[in-house]
């Protein structure tokens, strides 16, 4: 199989607006169709922008990339990473005054969040993210 590269940015790839006035934009490392293969997000959160306490099925890693934003009582800045095993709870996330812009890396297809018993999806919006990225 012959190798093959893509050179793109982000624009490129197109943003995805959501409903809480975030966006986000995503590819993934190696095939497509591939669930197992690791998925990347950019996300660009408003300022003071809230998002409920969840999980995901995978582990991941997030990077703060611009501003801050506060999870589960802590804020990180520009630099800071977390990484989190699959099923680890956190949140809620809160954008900082300024804003914030993540990348968040997932080790593979099982990305989208799932909701805590309380039941809150506030800024989760799942169903618009599997709509489009599935």
């Amino acid at each position: 199989m012959p190798k093959r590269e893509i050179d793109t940015s982000w624009d490129e790839l197109g943003f995805l607006d959501l409903p809480n006035g975030s966006r986000t934009s995503r590819f993934v490392v190696g095939d497509p169709d591939d669930p197992e293969a690791p998925v990347v997000f950019r996300v660009e959160f408003p300022p003071n922008c809230e998002v409920a306490a969840h999980m995901h099925d995978c582990d991941y890693a997030e990077i703060v990339l611009e501003g801050t934003q506060q999870v589960t009582r802590r804020w990180h800045k520009p630099g800071d990473v977390r990484i989190a095993k699959a099923n680890t709870a956190y949140g809620p996330l809160v954008a900082g005054p300024e804003g914030c812009t993540v990348l968040v890396v997932f080790a593979n297809g099982s990305w989208p969040a799932r909701m805590l018993a309380k039941g809150d999806a506030t800024g989760l919006h799942v169903d618009v993210l599997t709509s489009e990225y599935s």
